[in-house]
Protein backbone atom coordinates (compact mmCIF):
# COMPACT_ATOMS: atom_id res chain seq x y z
CA UNK A 1 0.00 0.00 0.00
CA UNK A 2 1.22 3.48 -0.87
CA UNK A 3 1.70 6.15 1.78
CA UNK A 4 -1.01 8.47 3.03
CA UNK A 5 1.47 11.40 3.00
CA UNK A 6 -0.04 13.52 0.23
CA UNK A 7 0.92 17.06 -0.79
CA UNK A 8 -1.88 18.33 1.45
CA UNK A 9 -1.20 16.06 4.42
CA UNK A 10 -2.74 17.62 7.59
CA UNK A 11 -4.03 20.60 5.59
CA UNK A 12 -7.80 20.65 5.82
CA UNK A 13 -8.75 23.86 3.97
CA UNK A 14 -7.78 25.82 0.89
CA UNK A 15 -6.42 28.58 3.12
CA UNK A 16 -4.22 26.11 5.00
CA UNK A 17 -2.92 24.71 1.72
CA UNK A 18 -2.06 28.17 0.40
CA UNK A 19 -0.34 29.20 3.62
CA UNK A 20 1.76 26.05 3.67
CA UNK A 21 2.69 25.70 0.00
CA UNK A 22 3.23 29.40 -0.75
CA UNK A 23 4.74 30.52 2.55
CA UNK A 24 5.75 27.95 5.18
CA UNK A 25 7.20 25.34 2.83
CA UNK A 26 9.53 27.85 1.23
CA UNK A 27 11.32 28.83 4.44
CA UNK A 28 14.73 27.39 5.36
CA UNK A 29 15.39 26.01 8.86
CA UNK A 30 17.13 27.40 11.92
CA UNK A 31 17.52 24.42 14.26
CA UNK A 32 18.38 26.39 17.38
CA UNK A 33 18.23 23.41 19.75
CA UNK A 34 19.22 19.83 18.94
CA UNK A 35 21.44 17.00 20.10
CA UNK A 36 23.17 16.22 16.81
CA UNK A 37 26.72 14.94 17.50
CA UNK A 38 29.29 17.56 16.38
CA UNK A 39 31.92 14.88 15.72
CA UNK A 40 29.69 13.30 13.08
CA UNK A 41 29.06 16.68 11.47
CA UNK A 42 32.78 17.46 11.41
CA UNK A 43 33.61 14.05 9.92
CA UNK A 44 30.73 14.28 7.42
CA UNK A 45 29.74 10.80 8.53
CA UNK A 46 28.25 8.40 6.01
CA UNK A 47 25.80 5.73 7.13
CA UNK A 48 25.82 2.17 5.90
CA UNK A 49 22.20 1.33 6.55
CA UNK A 50 18.87 2.50 7.92
CA UNK A 51 19.61 1.22 11.39
CA UNK A 52 22.66 3.45 11.76
CA UNK A 53 20.95 6.62 10.59
CA UNK A 54 17.50 5.90 11.98
CA UNK A 55 17.58 3.71 15.10
CA UNK A 56 21.00 4.22 16.64
CA UNK A 57 20.39 6.10 19.88
CA UNK A 58 16.70 6.88 19.24
CA UNK A 59 14.85 6.35 22.52
CA UNK A 60 11.51 7.35 20.94
CA UNK A 61 11.68 4.22 18.82
CA UNK A 62 12.99 2.07 21.67
CA UNK A 63 10.05 3.03 23.88
CA UNK A 64 7.59 2.04 21.18
CA UNK A 65 9.39 -1.24 20.50
CA UNK A 66 9.42 -2.19 24.19
CA UNK A 67 5.70 -1.41 24.39
CA UNK A 68 5.24 -3.79 21.47
CA UNK A 69 6.91 -6.62 23.39
CA UNK A 70 10.26 -6.35 21.63
CA UNK A 71 13.15 -7.72 23.71
CA UNK A 72 15.89 -5.30 24.77
CA UNK A 73 18.49 -7.03 22.60
CA UNK A 74 16.64 -5.60 19.56
CA UNK A 75 16.69 -2.07 21.04
CA UNK A 76 20.03 -1.46 22.73
CA UNK A 77 21.40 -4.99 22.84
CA UNK A 78 23.47 -7.40 20.78
CA UNK A 79 21.09 -8.17 17.91
CA UNK A 80 22.36 -7.38 14.42
CA UNK A 81 21.56 -4.06 12.82
CA UNK A 82 19.21 -5.74 10.35
CA UNK A 83 17.44 -7.62 13.15
CA UNK A 84 16.91 -4.36 15.01
CA UNK A 85 15.51 -2.69 11.91
CA UNK A 86 13.14 -5.60 11.33
CA UNK A 87 11.95 -5.35 14.94
CA UNK A 88 11.19 -1.66 14.41
CA UNK A 89 9.45 -2.40 11.10
CA UNK A 90 7.21 -4.87 12.92
CA UNK A 91 6.39 -2.20 15.50
CA UNK A 92 5.44 0.55 13.05
CA UNK A 93 2.00 -0.90 12.14
CA UNK A 94 1.25 -1.00 15.86
CA UNK A 95 2.09 2.71 16.21
CA UNK A 96 -1.03 4.06 14.49
CA UNK A 97 -1.88 7.50 15.98
CA UNK A 98 1.54 7.75 17.59
CA UNK A 99 3.66 10.55 16.04
CA UNK A 100 6.26 7.93 15.14
CA UNK A 101 3.90 6.67 12.46
CA UNK A 102 3.81 10.10 10.81
CA UNK A 103 7.52 10.82 11.30
CA UNK A 104 8.56 7.41 9.94
CA UNK A 105 6.69 7.80 6.69
CA UNK A 106 7.57 11.46 6.24
CA UNK A 107 11.26 10.60 6.56
CA UNK A 108 11.06 7.66 4.17
CA UNK A 109 9.32 9.83 1.60
CA UNK A 110 11.35 13.02 1.94
CA UNK A 111 14.83 11.50 2.02
CA UNK A 112 14.46 8.28 0.03
CA UNK A 113 11.38 8.84 -2.14
CA UNK A 114 9.86 5.70 -0.62
CA UNK A 115 6.08 5.96 -0.47
CA UNK A 116 5.30 2.45 0.79
CA UNK A 117 4.06 1.81 4.31
CA UNK A 118 6.70 0.24 6.53
CA UNK A 119 5.68 -3.16 7.91
CA UNK A 120 7.20 -6.67 8.10
CA UNK A 121 6.20 -7.37 4.50
CA UNK A 122 7.81 -4.24 3.06
CA UNK A 123 10.80 -4.12 5.43
CA UNK A 124 13.25 -6.00 3.21
CA UNK A 125 12.53 -3.97 0.10
CA UNK A 126 12.66 -0.68 2.00
CA UNK A 127 15.91 -1.69 3.72
CA UNK A 128 17.58 -2.40 0.37
CA UNK A 129 16.17 0.66 -1.41
CA UNK A 130 17.16 3.11 1.33
CA UNK A 131 20.57 1.55 1.93
CA UNK A 132 21.39 1.87 -1.76
CA UNK A 133 20.89 5.63 -1.54
CA UNK A 134 22.81 6.24 1.68
CA UNK A 135 26.33 6.44 0.15
CA UNK A 136 25.23 9.65 -1.55
CA UNK A 137 23.74 11.03 1.65
CA UNK A 138 26.49 11.85 4.16
CA UNK A 139 25.71 14.31 6.94
CA UNK A 140 26.59 17.46 4.98
CA UNK A 141 24.34 16.43 2.11
CA UNK A 142 21.46 15.72 4.50
CA UNK A 143 21.75 19.16 6.11
CA UNK A 144 21.97 20.84 2.72
CA UNK A 145 19.06 18.86 1.32
CA UNK A 146 16.98 19.79 4.38
CA UNK A 147 17.81 23.49 3.82
CA UNK A 148 19.19 23.89 7.33
CA UNK A 149 20.80 27.30 7.71
CA UNK A 150 21.87 26.93 11.34
CA UNK A 151 22.39 24.06 13.77
CA UNK A 152 22.94 24.72 17.48
CA UNK A 153 24.25 21.59 19.18
CA UNK A 154 24.16 20.94 22.95
CA UNK A 155 27.59 20.97 24.57
CA UNK A 156 29.13 20.58 28.01
CA UNK A 157 31.26 23.54 29.20
CA UNK A 158 34.27 21.21 29.52
CA UNK A 159 34.06 20.19 25.87
CA UNK A 160 37.05 21.28 23.78
CA UNK A 161 34.73 22.21 20.89
CA UNK A 162 37.40 20.77 18.61
CA UNK A 163 34.76 19.49 16.22
CA UNK A 164 33.11 22.90 15.99
CA UNK A 165 36.50 24.40 15.28
CA UNK A 166 37.15 21.85 12.55
CA UNK A 167 33.77 22.53 10.93
CA UNK A 168 34.45 26.25 10.90
CA UNK A 169 38.07 26.07 9.76
CA UNK A 170 37.48 23.56 6.97
CA UNK A 171 34.53 25.55 5.62
CA UNK A 172 33.09 22.60 3.70
CA UNK A 173 29.58 22.83 5.12
CA UNK A 174 27.22 25.64 4.15
CA UNK A 175 25.14 25.15 7.30
CA UNK A 176 26.50 27.14 10.23
CA UNK A 177 27.07 24.98 13.33
CA UNK A 178 27.26 26.65 16.74
CA UNK A 179 27.74 25.25 20.26
CA UNK A 180 25.25 25.70 23.09
CA UNK A 181 26.49 26.05 26.68
CA UNK A 182 24.75 23.43 28.87
CA UNK A 183 26.27 23.37 32.39
CA UNK A 184 23.92 20.86 34.02
CA UNK A 185 26.76 18.98 35.75
CA UNK A 186 27.83 22.17 37.49
CA UNK A 187 24.66 21.79 39.58
CA UNK A 188 25.28 18.20 40.78
CA UNK A 189 26.74 19.24 44.12
CA UNK A 190 24.60 16.59 45.86
CA UNK A 191 26.44 13.90 43.86
CA UNK A 192 30.02 14.45 45.07
CA UNK A 193 31.68 11.87 42.84
CA UNK A 194 30.01 13.16 39.69
CA UNK A 195 30.52 16.77 40.73
CA UNK A 196 34.19 16.40 41.64
CA UNK A 197 35.14 14.45 38.53
CA UNK A 198 33.42 17.05 36.37
CA UNK A 199 34.93 19.99 38.28
CA UNK A 200 38.40 18.52 37.78
CA UNK A 201 37.68 18.42 34.06
CA UNK A 202 36.46 22.02 34.22
CA UNK A 203 39.73 23.07 35.86
CA UNK A 204 41.73 21.33 33.14
CA UNK A 205 39.65 22.82 30.32
CA UNK A 206 39.73 26.37 31.69
CA UNK A 207 43.23 26.44 33.14
CA UNK A 208 41.79 27.75 36.43
CA UNK A 209 42.31 26.05 39.79
CA UNK A 210 38.89 24.99 41.07
CA UNK A 211 39.93 24.29 44.64
CA UNK A 212 37.90 27.33 45.76
CA UNK A 213 34.41 28.48 44.86
CA UNK A 214 35.75 31.71 43.40
CA UNK A 215 37.98 29.62 41.11
CA UNK A 216 34.98 27.50 40.13
CA UNK A 217 33.03 30.60 39.10
CA UNK A 218 36.00 32.02 37.21
CA UNK A 219 36.50 28.73 35.36
CA UNK A 220 32.87 28.66 34.27
CA UNK A 221 33.09 32.28 33.16
CA UNK A 222 36.15 31.52 31.05
CA UNK A 223 34.42 28.59 29.38
CA UNK A 224 31.40 30.80 28.70
CA UNK A 225 33.80 33.29 27.07
CA UNK A 226 35.28 30.48 24.99
CA UNK A 227 31.87 29.34 23.76
CA UNK A 228 31.17 32.94 22.75
CA UNK A 229 34.43 33.07 20.79
CA UNK A 230 33.35 29.87 19.03
CA UNK A 231 30.07 31.45 17.95
CA UNK A 232 27.83 30.24 20.77
CA UNK A 233 24.93 32.56 21.53
CA UNK A 234 22.64 30.22 23.49
CA UNK A 235 22.74 28.37 26.78
CA UNK A 236 20.48 25.54 27.92
CA UNK A 237 19.46 23.88 31.17
CA UNK A 238 17.51 20.64 31.60
CA UNK A 239 15.86 20.70 35.03
CA UNK A 240 12.93 18.99 36.69
CA UNK A 241 12.11 22.39 38.15
CA UNK A 242 13.97 25.52 39.15
CA UNK A 243 14.92 26.37 42.71
CA UNK A 244 14.36 29.83 44.13
CA UNK A 245 16.36 30.37 47.31
CA UNK A 246 17.90 33.68 48.39
CA UNK A 247 21.35 32.74 49.58
CA UNK A 248 24.65 34.49 50.29
CA UNK A 249 27.75 33.59 48.30
CA UNK A 250 29.60 32.67 51.49
CA UNK A 251 26.98 30.01 52.25
CA UNK A 252 27.26 28.58 48.75
CA UNK A 253 31.05 28.59 48.98
CA UNK A 254 30.86 26.47 52.14
CA UNK A 255 28.58 23.99 50.37
CA UNK A 256 31.06 23.86 47.49
CA UNK A 257 33.96 23.22 49.88
CA UNK A 258 32.11 20.33 51.52
CA UNK A 259 31.33 18.73 48.16
CA UNK A 260 34.92 19.13 46.98
CA UNK A 261 36.13 17.34 50.09
CA UNK A 262 33.74 14.45 49.38
CA UNK A 263 31.24 15.37 52.08
CA UNK A 264 27.50 14.82 51.82
CA UNK A 265 25.30 17.70 50.67
CA UNK A 266 21.61 17.59 51.60
CA UNK A 267 18.74 18.54 49.32
CA UNK A 268 18.10 21.89 51.03
CA UNK A 269 21.73 22.88 50.59
CA UNK A 270 21.79 21.57 47.02
CA UNK A 271 18.74 23.70 46.21
CA UNK A 272 20.51 26.77 47.57
CA UNK A 273 23.60 25.97 45.51
CA UNK A 274 21.54 25.46 42.34
CA UNK A 275 19.68 28.73 42.93
CA UNK A 276 22.88 30.73 43.22
CA UNK A 277 24.47 29.09 40.19
CA UNK A 278 21.44 29.58 37.95
CA UNK A 279 21.45 33.29 38.73
CA UNK A 280 25.16 33.37 37.95
CA UNK A 281 24.58 31.66 34.61
CA UNK A 282 21.74 34.04 33.82
CA UNK A 283 23.97 37.03 34.39
CA UNK A 284 26.69 35.58 32.16
CA UNK A 285 24.12 35.19 29.37
CA UNK A 286 22.74 38.69 29.84
CA UNK A 287 26.20 40.30 29.72
CA UNK A 288 26.85 38.80 26.28
CA UNK A 289 23.36 39.17 24.82
CA UNK A 290 22.80 35.42 24.72
CA UNK A 291 19.51 33.55 24.87
CA UNK A 292 18.88 31.22 27.82
CA UNK A 293 16.80 28.07 27.29
CA UNK A 294 15.07 26.42 30.25
CA UNK A 295 13.79 22.89 29.63
CA UNK A 296 11.59 22.21 32.65
CA UNK A 297 9.42 19.35 33.80
CA UNK A 298 11.10 16.02 33.00
CA UNK A 299 11.16 13.17 35.49
CA UNK A 300 14.20 11.15 34.48
CA UNK A 301 15.48 7.57 34.91
CA UNK A 302 12.28 6.22 36.47
CA UNK A 303 13.36 2.58 36.14
CA UNK A 304 16.30 2.12 38.51
CA UNK A 305 16.86 -1.38 37.15
CA UNK A 306 17.15 -0.16 33.57
CA UNK A 307 19.24 2.83 34.64
CA UNK A 308 21.75 0.51 36.30
CA UNK A 309 21.85 -1.66 33.18
CA UNK A 310 21.62 0.85 30.33
CA UNK A 311 22.38 4.28 31.81
CA UNK A 312 20.60 7.59 31.13
CA UNK A 313 18.81 8.74 27.96
CA UNK A 314 17.66 5.27 26.98
CA UNK A 315 13.90 5.82 27.09
CA UNK A 316 12.85 5.58 30.74
CA UNK A 317 11.94 9.21 31.37
CA UNK A 318 8.48 10.75 31.69
CA UNK A 319 6.56 13.94 32.35
CA UNK A 320 6.99 15.18 35.90
CA UNK A 321 4.40 16.92 38.06
CA UNK A 322 6.53 19.19 40.25
CA UNK A 323 5.16 22.70 40.92
CA UNK A 324 6.78 25.20 38.55
CA UNK A 325 5.18 28.60 38.98
CA UNK A 326 6.58 30.15 42.17
CA UNK A 327 10.21 29.13 41.61
CA UNK A 328 10.12 30.10 37.93
CA UNK A 329 8.70 33.53 38.75
CA UNK A 330 11.24 33.95 41.54
CA UNK A 331 14.16 33.05 39.27
CA UNK A 332 13.13 35.37 36.44
CA UNK A 333 12.43 38.17 38.89
CA UNK A 334 15.79 37.78 40.62
CA UNK A 335 17.54 38.43 37.29
CA UNK A 336 15.09 41.13 36.25
CA UNK A 337 15.49 43.16 39.46
CA UNK A 338 18.77 44.64 38.28
CA UNK A 339 17.93 44.39 34.58
CA UNK A 340 20.10 41.31 34.01
CA UNK A 341 17.46 38.95 32.65
CA UNK A 342 18.60 37.60 29.27
CA UNK A 343 16.37 36.65 26.40
CA UNK A 344 14.80 33.41 27.58
CA UNK A 345 12.90 30.50 26.04
CA UNK A 346 10.77 28.46 28.47
CA UNK A 347 9.97 24.88 27.44
CA UNK A 348 7.26 23.11 29.40
CA UNK A 349 6.90 19.32 29.55
CA UNK A 350 3.64 19.08 31.50
CA UNK A 351 0.65 20.28 29.48
CA UNK A 352 -1.15 21.11 32.73
CA UNK A 353 1.31 24.02 33.01
CA UNK A 354 0.80 25.44 29.50
CA UNK A 355 -1.24 28.42 30.67
CA UNK A 356 1.15 28.98 33.57
CA UNK A 357 4.10 29.26 31.17
CA UNK A 358 2.16 31.25 28.57
CA UNK A 359 1.22 33.85 31.20
CA UNK A 360 4.62 33.82 32.90
CA UNK A 361 6.37 35.10 29.78
CA UNK A 362 4.17 38.20 29.81
CA UNK A 363 5.40 39.18 33.26
CA UNK A 364 8.93 39.87 32.06
CA UNK A 365 8.59 41.40 28.60
CA UNK A 366 10.29 44.80 28.79
CA UNK A 367 9.94 46.30 25.32
CA UNK A 368 13.64 45.87 24.53
CA UNK A 369 13.20 42.91 22.16
CA UNK A 370 10.01 41.61 20.52
CA UNK A 371 9.08 38.43 22.36
CA UNK A 372 12.06 38.71 24.72
CA UNK A 373 10.67 35.90 26.89
CA UNK A 374 9.35 33.02 24.77
CA UNK A 375 7.04 30.10 25.44
CA UNK A 376 8.96 27.45 23.51
CA UNK A 377 7.62 24.88 21.10
CA UNK A 378 6.14 21.59 22.30
CA UNK A 379 9.04 19.63 23.79
CA UNK A 380 9.82 15.89 24.03
CA UNK A 381 6.55 14.13 24.90
CA UNK A 382 4.68 17.23 23.68
CA UNK A 383 6.45 17.16 20.31
CA UNK A 384 3.37 15.85 18.49
CA UNK A 385 0.28 17.18 16.73
CA UNK A 386 -2.14 17.52 19.63
CA UNK A 387 0.39 19.02 22.04
CA UNK A 388 1.79 21.38 19.39
CA UNK A 389 -1.75 22.66 18.93
CA UNK A 390 -2.11 23.06 22.71
CA UNK A 391 1.09 25.13 22.88
CA UNK A 392 0.16 27.26 19.87
CA UNK A 393 -3.33 27.88 21.25
CA UNK A 394 -2.06 28.77 24.73
CA UNK A 395 0.46 31.21 23.30
CA UNK A 396 -2.14 32.67 20.94
CA UNK A 397 -4.68 33.19 23.71
CA UNK A 398 -2.28 34.71 26.23
CA UNK A 399 0.57 36.23 24.22
CA UNK A 400 1.60 37.07 20.66
CA UNK A 401 1.81 34.07 18.34
CA UNK A 402 3.19 36.38 15.65
CA UNK A 403 6.41 36.81 17.71
CA UNK A 404 6.94 33.06 18.28
CA UNK A 405 10.40 31.72 17.31
CA UNK A 406 8.91 28.45 16.10
CA UNK A 407 10.08 24.87 15.81
CA UNK A 408 13.29 22.99 16.62
CA UNK A 409 14.17 19.30 16.33
CA UNK A 410 15.56 18.52 19.83
CA UNK A 411 16.82 15.39 18.08
CA UNK A 412 19.91 13.21 17.76
CA UNK A 413 18.93 12.10 14.25
CA UNK A 414 19.96 13.72 10.98
CA UNK A 415 16.68 12.54 9.47
CA UNK A 416 14.51 14.53 11.90
CA UNK A 417 14.06 17.68 9.81
CA UNK A 418 10.62 16.68 8.50
CA UNK A 419 9.50 17.54 12.04
CA UNK A 420 9.77 21.17 10.92
CA UNK A 421 7.48 20.33 8.02
CA UNK A 422 5.13 18.60 10.46
CA UNK A 423 5.00 21.68 12.68
CA UNK A 424 4.49 24.01 9.73
CA UNK A 425 1.58 21.99 8.40
CA UNK A 426 -0.04 21.96 11.85
CA UNK A 427 0.46 25.72 12.22
CA UNK A 428 -1.01 26.48 8.79
CA UNK A 429 -3.95 24.19 9.38
CA UNK A 430 -4.83 25.92 12.66
CA UNK A 431 -4.72 29.35 11.05
CA UNK A 432 -6.68 28.11 8.05
CA UNK A 433 -9.34 26.69 10.35
CA UNK A 434 -9.75 30.09 12.02
CA UNK A 435 -10.22 31.75 8.64
CA UNK A 436 -12.81 29.18 7.56
CA UNK A 437 -14.64 29.71 10.86
CA UNK A 438 -14.69 33.46 10.30
CA UNK A 439 -12.38 34.14 13.26
CA UNK A 440 -9.54 35.64 11.20
CA UNK A 441 -9.62 37.74 8.03
CA UNK A 442 -8.75 36.06 4.77
CA UNK A 443 -5.90 38.50 4.24
CA UNK A 444 -3.24 36.25 2.77
CA UNK A 445 -0.53 38.90 2.95
CA UNK A 446 -1.16 39.41 6.66
CA UNK A 447 -1.39 35.70 7.41
CA UNK A 448 1.47 34.75 5.11
CA UNK A 449 3.79 37.27 6.73
CA UNK A 450 3.04 35.78 10.14
CA UNK A 451 3.60 32.21 8.95
CA UNK A 452 6.94 33.08 7.36
CA UNK A 453 8.03 34.87 10.52
CA UNK A 454 7.16 31.94 12.79
CA UNK A 455 8.82 29.41 10.50
CA UNK A 456 12.06 31.33 10.01
CA UNK A 457 12.17 35.11 10.33
CA UNK A 458 11.55 35.42 14.04
CA UNK A 459 14.30 32.94 14.93
CA UNK A 460 16.68 34.69 12.54
CA UNK A 461 16.06 38.05 14.20
CA UNK A 462 15.81 36.82 17.80
CA UNK A 463 18.91 34.65 18.21
CA UNK A 464 21.32 36.89 16.33
CA UNK A 465 23.20 34.00 14.70
CA UNK A 466 24.99 34.71 11.46
CA UNK A 467 23.51 32.75 8.57
CA UNK A 468 25.48 31.19 5.71
CA UNK A 469 24.90 34.21 3.48
CA UNK A 470 25.91 36.58 6.25
CA UNK A 471 22.37 37.97 6.38
CA UNK A 472 21.47 37.23 9.99
CA UNK A 473 20.17 40.23 11.89
CA UNK A 474 22.50 39.80 14.83
CA UNK A 475 26.16 40.51 15.45
CA UNK A 476 28.50 39.19 12.80
CA UNK A 477 30.71 36.41 14.08
CA UNK A 478 34.44 36.56 13.47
Amino acid sequence: MKTFITDDFLLQSDVACELYHEHAKLQPIIDYHCHLPPDQIAANRSFENLYQIWLEGDHYKWRAMRSNGVAEKFCTGAATEREKFDAFAATVPMSLRNPLYHWTHLELLRYFGIDDLLNPQSAGEIWEAANAQLPAMPVHELLTRSRVEVVCTTDDPVDSLEHHRRIREEGKLRTRVYPTFRPDKALTVDQPQVFNEWTDRLAAASGVDCASFSGFLEALGRRHDFFHEMGGRLSDHGLGALDSVDVEESTVAAIFDRARSGGAVGEKEAAAFRSFMMVYFGRLDAEKGWTKQLHLGAQRNNSSRQFRTLGPDTGFDSIGDRPQGAALAGYLDRLDRDNRLPKTVLYNLNPADNYLFATMIGNFQDGSVPGKIQFGSGWWFLDQKEAMEWQINALSNLGLLSRFVGMLTDSRSFLSYPRHEYFRRILCNLIGRDVVNGELPKDMDLLGNMVRAICFGNARDYFGLELPGGDGSGQRLQ
